[in-house]
């Protein structure tokens, strides 16, 4: 059994006006992976590819230890998959979804199904049409749980929920992953949901891999300096991923905040999120 549930190595894909550049990256079996970047960066291009829903132009995508395209019909019945737009027929009520959903893996279970649907308070013979976004996407979450899927590949899919069922897709998430056997692949713009439950953040920037780190390296090391023009001229900029000019300071990334507190005294020296990361990365100034 491979070590990584997925690896995808140099992947490009080219639009012309965008283009998805050399992206490596793996994620072991028994982990939640952040995938995290700007509106645009390539992160649903990634998961298009992944998925094989767009052809890539270069690049190898494997699965299970698996080729993506030669085992297709193999790998995708192991994998659960949740978007942020509803993909089932409108007209079709849950039974009748889970009906369609039977005859294509080879494991579906009714019983966790309608534990699911009941979970969510989803309505078993309501048609689609005439259920909110959330609904829709609550829906997609029942299907993706029902199939013994080994891997989750979710695409902004919790954007449409509200504050109490994302933290109990997050918890259910978790629990997904406990045994070790199960991963996830979790594209999102709520960077605070990715602190609470990634083991791993990918983030990708105009098609190009920035990092792909643990995020405990990230939320243990990675630390804001505030301080001066005095400070800021005398700092080792080898220590600094980015800065930002403000009015009556500098703001800076680095990578050791405990080593930055030691060689900076005289400065603020505090945590950083994955979200201030992010931004710095998009908006700062690179070294």
């Amino acid at each position: 059994m491979s070590e990584n549930v997925l690896e995808v190595k140099n992947l490009t894909k080219d639009y012309g006006d965008f283009t998805l550049d050399g992206l490596s990256f793996a994620i072991p079996r028994g982990v939640i992976m952040g995938l995290i970047g700007e509106n645009g960066a390539g992160k649903s291009t990634t998961i298009n590819c992944i998925l094989n829903e767009i052809r890539k132009d270069g690049g190898e995508i494997s699965i299970f230890g698996k080729d993506y395209i030669q085992s297709e019909i193999e790998i995708k019945d192991k994998i659960g998959v949740v978007f942020d737009e509803n993909h089932f027929p409108d007209i079709f009520t849950p039974v009748e979804i889970g009906k369609y959903m039977e005859g294509i893996y080879s494991e579906w279970e009714w019983p966790v199904y309608r534990k699911f649907l009941e979970q969510f308070e989803l309505p078993a013979d309501k048609k689609i049409k005439d259920f909110s976004k959330g609904m829709k996407v609550k829906l997609a979450f029942a299907v993706a749980l029902s199939h013994k899927a080994e891997l989750l590949i979710l695409d902004e899919a919790t954007s449409g929920l509200d504050p109490i069922i994302r933290d109990d897709i997050l918890d259910m998430l978790i629990d997904f992953v406990q045994d070790e056997n199960h991963s996830v692949l979790v594209s999102s713009h709520i960077t605070s949901d990715l602190e609470k439950v990634a083991d791993y953040i990918t983030f990708i920037h105009k098609g190009k891999l920035v990092f792909s780190y643990p995020k405990d390296d990230l939320v243990d090391n990675y630390g804001i300096v505030s301080c001066g023009a005095a400070v800021f001229d005398t700092m080792d900029k080898s220590e600094v991923v980015a800065y930002r000019k403000e009015e009556f300071q500098y703001k800076i990334l680095v990578k050791d905040r405990n080593k930055a507190a030691r060689n900076y005294p005289k400065a603020l020296v505090g945590p950083a999120t994955i979200e201030e990361i992010m931004l710095f990365h998009v908006k700062g100034e690179l070294q």
